[in-house]
């Protein structure tokens, strides 16, 4: 146990994150995002039996967001046709403005299969239980 790290950051995760320079992305991934398959050339974390905003939360009390790209946190867009509603978006902007003053400004979007391209490049995807549709966000670790 240390002081000062949340619980719910595993030492194979807190690991990672101290690993990770500046620019290097991490996916925090919902229940259905294909982790294993993307995740081929990243470090893939199972963090089961937790959601997202709890992870995203726990994160950014470590993870600073990269101040030299406009959006350093992308979502992954609603595919057109698919009437899916979103408001676990809301919940993340909620949490990144408790840990960074620019708040939503941070986040962008990015349409499905380029977030896949994307993931595919990242550090590390976190493999959550997460059943909200489209919540899967990639972060843009900054310096401090």
């Amino acid at each position: 146990m240390l002081k000062g790290i949340p619980q719910i950051i595993s030492p194979e995760l807190l690991k990672v994150l101290c690993e990770m320079g500046h620019s290097d992305r991490i996916v925090i991934a919902d229940g259905n995002f294909p982790a294993e398959s993307m995740g081929k050339n990243a470090i893939v974390i199972r963090c089961d039996g937790h959601g997202v905003p709890e992870i995203l939360d726990a994160i950014l009390q470590l993870f600073p967001l990269d101040t030299y790209v406009e959006k350093p946190a992308l979502l992954m867009e609603v595919m057109k046709g698919d009437n899916a509603k979103t408001p676990i978006w809301d919940t993340y902007k909620e949490i990144i403005t408790k840990y960074d003053s620019r708040g939503a400004e941070t986040v962008g979007t990015i349409e499905r299969f380029a977030f896949y391209e994307e993931a595919k490049k990242a550090y590390a995807i976190i493999a959550t239980s997460e059943k909200a549709i489209y919540a899967n966000i990639m972060l843009q670790k900054g310096v401090i």
